[in-house]
This record gives structure tokens, sequence and C-alpha cells, in this order.
């Protein structure tokens, strides 16, 4: 894992602290990455992003069960959002709150990156949190 990806989770770790004390605990073991496309791959759009979790499980947004939650994908994102409230949803934050594991993605051509949030029923991410490391992709026509 690159130092830039601790500094954004240490980064986060300390927003959770100083603001919510009632984020939802993620699992000791818990991981999310994407598993695909990988890093540095070349892809043509619409992208298919597949998501991956170890150590919990997925359910929908709204839906309140220990141990589960469900993904973010941040598109070109340099700065992480604020981890204590709930994450934005817009072209750039996209929440897949149905429960979903993959998605087809439309992007331009060029290089993109992509990163995994995972959070909980409210969409705020689980303390600690739960970040992929980045993904970075070129789009070709």
């Amino acid at each position: 894992m690159s130092k830039r990806f601790f500094g954004r989770m240490a980064s986060g770790v300390m927003a959770l602290a100083l603001g919510c004390a009632s984020a939802v605990a993620s699992a000791d073991s818990a991981r999310v990455y994407l598993i695909s496309p990988a890093d540095g791959e070349s892809v043509r759009s619409p992208v298919i992003v597949r998501f991956g979790l170890s150590g919990m499980g997925v359910a929908p947004a709204g839906i309140e069960r220990e141990g589960t939650g469900h993904h973010h994908l941040l598109i070109d994102v340099a700065d992480l959002p604020e981890l204590s409230r709930p994450l934005p949803n817009d072209q750039r934050h996209r929440h897949f709150g149905a429960g979903q594991t993959e998605a087809a993605i439309e992007l331009p051509p060029g290089e993109h990156t992509l990163r995994l949030i995972f959070a909980d029923h409210n969409h705020v991410p689980h303390d600690p949190p739960l970040i992929s490391e980045d993904v970075t992709i070129t789009v070709v026509p």
C-alpha cells in the first residue's frame, strides 16, 4: 500500500475520532478493494468495475445489519470527503445503495483514478474506514 493511501487513511481515522463517535464499527479483518479493472489497465467505456470486500457483508442502504454496508465509488477524487458524515452523491462519488458489487461506468477517454469506500446503512464510512487503494486506468477511444 502506498504512503499516500496510509496518509489518507490516517486523516480519515482522525476525522472520525474528532467528528463522529457513533460511527458503525468495521470488522477487524475487513478490507475493500477493486477486483477490476487492474491498476494501469487500458479499457474502453463503459468500464465494468467489480467491487471486492472481505470480512464483512453487503446490505442495501437503509438496512441496518451488523457487519454490513454498501459500496461507494470515487472517480477522480484527489481528497477524501469528510468521513464522519454521509458521503456525497454525485458523478464523482457514486453510491451503490442497492447492494451492487459491480457497475458499468461511462468515462471519457483519458486517465482516471478509482477508489472504493465502504459505508454503513446511512452512507457514513465505518470506523476504522474501509478504503481501497487507488486504481489508475486509461480509457481509450
